[in-house]
């Protein structure tokens, strides 16, 4: 039989973590996460990591293996996400589990990414310094003007995604979205890939008791322990730039968990848009 990786997508807060063991376990598999911030060691409540008991009950990869100061990109991870799937594969796997909430990551594993210019820090440290000064719209406009296909397609709203495009456009001299993957890789086992969705409302719920329970967690103190890295691209993340902006005194503790919620509710619609778009996916309601 031919070998297969299961994908499992979803928004935010669906339940991908519960499932996934589930999935994990029936397969004999180990979970290959595919989250952008759950594979950072600093930054745990924020990004729901899953806890010791879901950790301990499958062996989980990507989990809190790099650090906020250390930029880690989609071609890294699709190079080691290949090596690790090639090695378990030849141990004796015959199905993969693979889990999480980025899609420009899953993309990566299914279709390959382009070689892009790799990062130039300090044109990276540049930018970062301008949005911390000017706010994203500056550097949204400017990416509108060098690469309007980019600007179009792309969510302008994740700020790593524009200082990146704005990067390899500045450092190429060519707009971001001529690097775009022609034809996808060749990839040599089966892929499936599973989505999960739930009422958007129950959802939503879900996500605004979430953003609550991680404060009770400990939430505003792990963000109060990465201010002195807030510039870093991982923290430009929902949870963090909200608290940020209260240990400021820009808007009141009440305002910023509120913040959140609606933060991470817009980015779970905007999940489901990226998912919706890829045919290949099969929908469970949960």
């Amino acid at each position: 039989m031919p070998k297969k990786l299961v994908i499992i997508v979803g928004p935010t807060a669906v339940g991908k973590t519960d499932y996934s063991i589930g999935q994990a376990l029936r397969y004999g598999s180990p979970i290959i996460s595919c989250d952008s911030r759950q594979i950072y060691k600093e930054m745990s409540i924020g990004t729901a990591v899953p806890d010791a008991s879901q950790l301990a009950a499958v062996k989980h990869y990507f989990i809190q293996t790099e650090t906020v100061t250390q930029l880690y990109t989609a071609g890294k991870y699709e190079m080691q996400a290949m090596d690790l799937i090639q090695k378990l594969f030849a141990e004796g796997h015959d199905t993969l589990v693979m889990a999480g909430g980025s899609g420009f990551y899953v993309d990566a594993v299914c279709n390959g990414l382009e070689e892009i210019p790799p990062t130039n820090l300090t044109l990276r440290n540049s930018l970062m310094e301008r949005l911390s000064e000017e706010g994203l719209g500056s550097l949204q406009a400017e990416l509108k003007e060098l690469d309007p296909e980019a600007y179009r397609v792309m969510d302008t709203s994740n700020t790593q995604r524009v200082v990146r495009a704005l990067e390899v456009c500045l450092i190429s001299g060519k707009p971001f979205s001529s690097f775009k993957q022609k034809k996808p890789k060749r990839r040599d086992f089966e892929i499936e890939k599973i989505g999960l969705t739930r009422p958007r409302e129950e959802l939503y719920d879900r996500i605004n008791k979430r953003v609550v329970q991680m404060l009770d967690d400990g939430l505003l103190m792990e963000a109060k322990t990465l201010l002195p890295y807030r510039k870093y691209s991982a923290l430009q993340t929902v949870g963090y730039k909200e608290l940020f902006s209260y240990f400021d005194g820009i808007c009141s503790l009440d305002e910023a968990v509120s913040l959140v919620q609606q933060h991470t509710r817009n980015y779970a619609k905007r999940q489901m848009t990226w998912w919706r778009r890829d045919p290949s996916v099969r929908w469970i309601e949960m």
